[in-house]
C-alpha cells in the first residue's frame, strides 16, 4: 500500500480543487497515482452530476460574444444551484473559457460545442470536473448562434441575460442602433422579430386566452372571437421587436427607429437567454 502523506492530499486538492477527504480517498484507492486519482475523482464527478439530476439549476451566468468581423455570434447559458457559486471567480472563468473556444472554432450546435476540446478534453468533460470540485448541479443548458452580414451582442453586467441579434447590414451607426435593439431585447423579451414570425401554437393559446379573459368579463360567446381578434392584435404590439415601443424612445416602434438609422436595415435573427427563463 502506498504511503500518502499529507503534503500529497493538498497536492492533490491544489490541482483539482476538490475537498481534502475525497483526494485523500481517491489517493488511497490509485495507491499515490495523481493521473489516476484524477481520474477517479472525475468518475465521483459523473455520479455526483448523475444524483443531482433532480436538483434545480436555475443560477449561473450567461455570456454573448461575436467574432472580430462581426458576422458570427454565440450565447450560452452554463447553470448551477447557487448564485454563490454563479459568482465565484473559477466558475465564471470557466465559462469564459467554453465560449472562447466556441467562437475560435464557430460551433454551430450544441453538440458541436461539448465536443471541443480544452488541454486534451472535451468542454462535456470539464463540465463534469465542475460539478465534482463545486458539488453542485451544473449543465450547460443553452448555446445558440447567429451568422449573419452584422452580428451585435449585449450582456447585462449582472451575467444573467444575454442577446444575441442579427442584421442585413452593418456600418458604425448600425453598430450603434444594434446595441439599442439588442438591449431592447433583453429588456422587453420579444418572442418574434414581427407578427408574421410567431408561431401558430402561440397564436392559438392567445386567442384561447383571449376569449377565456372575455368569458369571464361576461361578455357574450358570438363576440368572444372578435374580442379575441382584438386582445391578439396588441399581443403582437407588446411582445413582437419591430412593433414594441422602442425603450430610449416609446413615441417610435423600434422598426421606426430602424428606419430612422437605414431605411433598409433589417432584423434577421435574434435570441434572449435569461436565467430563470
Amino acid at each position: 500500500m502506498a504511503n500518502i502523506t499529507a503534503a500529497d492530499v493538498y497536492k492533490l486538492r491544489d490541482m483539482t480543487g476538490v475537498g481534502v477527504m475525497d483526494c485523500k480517498k481517491a489517493l488511497v484507492e490509485a495507491e499515490g497515482d495523481f493521473d489516476a486519482a484524477i481520474d477517479i475523482l472525475r468518475k465521483k464527478g459523473q455520479k455526483l452530476a448523475s444524483k443531482r439530476a433532480e436538483r434545480e439549476a436555475n443560477e449561473g451566468i450567461v455570456i454573448a460574444k461575436i467574432s472580430d468581423d462581426k458576422s458570427f455570434g454565440a450565447v450560452m447559458m452554463l447553470n448551477c444551484e447557487t448564485d454563490f457559486v454563479g459568482k465565484n471567480e473559477d466558475f465564471v472563468a470557466n465559462a469564459n473559457k467554453f465560449i472562447d473556444v466556441a467562437m475560435e472554432a464557430k460551433a454551430k450546435s450544441m453538440d458541436e460545442f461539448t465536443a471541443l476540446q480544452i488541454d486534451g478534453r472535451t468542454i462535456a468533460d470539464h463540465v463534469i470536473d465542475l460539478v465534482g470540485k463545486i458539488g453542485e448541479k451544473i449543465t450547460l443548458s443553452r448555446y445558440e448562434i447567429v451568422e449573419a452580414e452584422n452580428v451585435v451582442f449585449y450582456n447585462h453586467h449582472s451575467n444573467r441575460i444575454s442577446a444575441l441579434v442579427g442584421f442585413n447590414k452593418g456600418s458604425e451607426a448600425i453598430d450603434i442602433a444594434g446595441k439599442d435593439v439588442a438591449m431592447q431585447i433583453a429588456a422587453m423579451a420579444p418572442v418574434a422579430i414581427d407578427k408574421d414570425d410567431v408561431s401558430e401554437e402561440i397564436i392559438a393559446k392567445e386567442i384561447e386566452v383571449g376569449k377565456e379573459q372575455a368569458r369571464q368579463e361576461g361578455k357574450p360567446e358570438d363576440m368572444l372571437e372578435k374580442i379575441a381578434q382584438g386582445k391578439l392584435g396588441k399581443f403582437f404590439k407588446e411582445s413582437t421587436l419591430l412593433n414594441q415601443a422602442f425603450i430610449k424612445d416609446n413615441k417610435s416602434t423600434v422598426a421606426e427607429y430602424l428606419k430612422s438609422v437605414d431605411a433598409d436595415l433589417k432584423v434577421t435573427k435574434f435570441y434572449r437567454i435569461a436565467l430563470g427563463a
